[in-house]
């Protein structure tokens, strides 16, 4: 008997999954408070060069302090990063003159002032991290999925190799180190922990309603974050603000005892439960009382198939997630709307996956973010607010996408190699989310390469995502051989699986000595 036969036959979703589902949502509401912190906490405002000897101004107003003092670029703004060796004094009787002598112009020299209306200070703010030091403010955000990147091989190694809710415990309980620029977590994968338990152990009905579930309250930590940051203007204080909670789900004990317990309340046949424990005693070995399941030799051997979904995935979604500006919102507000429009995004997902299939839905979500994305670069910069609904739709479909390549992905792989499988396309998806913040930085070649950037990945990976086999109303392959089988190949949409009918008249004493046994 098959793990999912034992499910249908005591009920897939009772209160031990309860349970577990719930310990699984509640600590990702942190999560975003992690990764997208990055948003704020290296934040650049608005900024020119510092002016010296300024008392030489004492009868200009500010305005035309500026003027004098800093060039304009071609829109009409001051420039950032550039300034007047000289004050240009004759400018106070034509702004619109424009200096003959480029030579004149030179970098700051002095430092930077920064418009401190929204910001008491970031990272950028305090190192200067701006102009010539752009570079540095990106490579933060790199730094800290550097760090996931590691979380995800360590822990997909360790998951498989030791005892698994033990390891998922340590993802929540590992104590967080931050590098002195806030850049990030040196091991911090819970992300990458949170979803395996809460589908492997429901069953087939219920597995699409646990993984958009658990995927909400990412949204809802997105607008917690928004909050956050608005009333937490210094960036020493929001770095420590989203601290991470423990949340202990190592209780393997207890749950088994729970889940022994339901199969007490629900019995299934007698014959069929020893077959089914005899089949998992043979696959592994008890060490201290606790149950190890023993991994394959060589795996993984080849590529995975799903990489370069993850890939394209993580690379469009924190490359627009870590851009909020441009779209004539607030930057607070442009991160509450980003992570309100993921719910209804998830909810319209919950209907796709079940009746379309995990395969296209998992195609069209990406490919339809690359068309917004390159809608954007279209789109002239004046028309704020198409701007701003093409770019919220566009944040809707690669959120979709995420949460869909998290439960296609933990479907495709057998469940004796799931959590490596999930590590290695993690490591690929933190590898995306790295490079994502440093594509911004090709703005300085072309103005719109980081747009065609993502939108060619994004429709690339879309396209990939054809070449996947379907899952759809599938059981969770548990070993090799579940997909090598000719139907799990050819990527068929396999047909409606069918619920077993419960046993109607059973004895619940024979479950009570299974409980004594094992």
């Amino acid at each position: 008997m098959k793990f999912e036969d034992l499910l249908l036959e005591i009920g897939g979703f009772g209160r031990f999954q309860i349970l577990i589902l719930a310990l699984l949502c509640l600590p990702r509401i942190n999560l975003p408070m992690h990764f997208l912190l990055h948003n704020f906490l290296a934040a650049t405002p608005s900024h020119h060069c510092a002016i010296p000897h300024q008392e030489e101004f004492v009868n200009l107003t500010m305005e035309e302090v500026l003027l004098v003092s800093i060039p304009r670029k071609p829109d009409g703004t001051f420039s950032s990063c550039e300034m007047f060796s000289q004050p240009q004094f004759h400018l106070l009787l034509n702004s619109s003159l424009q200096p003959e002598n480029k030579s004149i112009i030179q970098h700051c020299q002095h430092g930077w002032v920064y418009d401190h209306s929204q910001f008491t200070s970031t990272i950028s703010t305090q190192w200067d991290l701006v102009c010539e030091q752009r570079g540095l403010n990106q490579a933060t955000a790199t730094f800290f999925f550097i760090g996931v990147t590691m979380g995800a091989m360590v822990f997909g190694y360790l998951s498989d190799r030791s005892d698994p809710p033990k390891d998922r415990a340590h993802c929540f309980a590992l104590p967080l180190s931050k590098s002195p620029a806030g850049a990030g977590e040196v091991l911090h994968v819970p992300e990458f922990c949170l979803p395996l338990p809460g589908l492997e152990w429901v069953d087939i009905q219920h597995r699409t309603f646990t993984g958009i579930l658990s995927s909400i309250f990412w949204s809802i930590g997105n607008m917690v974050l928004a909050l956050v940051a608005y009333l937490v203007r210094e960036w020493h204080w929001l770095l420590v603000a989203p601290k991470e909670r423990k949340c202990d789900v190592s209780r393997q004990k207890h749950g088994r005892e729970l889940l022994l317990h339901q199969l007490v309340q629900d019995p299934s046949p007698e014959e069929d439960l020893s077959v089914f424990w005899r089949g998992v005693v043979s696959r592994g070995e008890f060490t201290g009382g606790e149950f190890i399941l023993q991994l394959p030799e060589g795996f993984p051997s080849v590529p995975s198939p799903p990489a370069p979904c993850r890939f394209g995935v993580a690379f469009s979604y924190y490359g627009m997630s870590l851009n909020l500006t441009g779209f004539g919102l607030s930057i607070y507000l442009s991160q509450f709307v980003f992570g309100i429009i993921e719910i209804p995004a998830k909810m319209v997902m919950y209907v796709l996956v079940n009746r379309v299939g995990r395969r296209p839905s998992q195609a069209w979500t990406l490919i339809l973010t690359g068309v917004c994305i390159g809608a954007n670069i279209i789109i002239p910069k004046p028309f704020t607010s198409l701007r701003s609904v093409v770019a919220v739709m566009g944040k809707g479909f690669s959120e979709a996408a995420f949460t869909t390549v998290f439960l296609y992905t933990s479907e495709l792989y057998p469940t004796i190699v799931r959590q490596n499988g999930m590590g290695y396309t993690s490591f690929l998806a933190r590898l995306g989310g790295a490079l994502a913040p440093l594509v911004f930085l090709l703005d300085e070649v072309w103005r719109s390469l980081p747009e065609v950037t993502y939108c060619g990945v994004a429709v690339c990976s879309g396209a990939m995502a054809f070449l996947l086999p379907e899952t759809l109303n599938m059981r969770l392959p548990e070993g090799i051989e579940d997909i090598e089988k000719p139907q799990y190949r050819r990527g068929k949409k396999p047909k409606q699986h069918q619920t077993k009918p419960k046993s109607q008249a059973q004895n619940p004493r024979c479950y009570r000595k299974l409980c004594m046994e094992y």
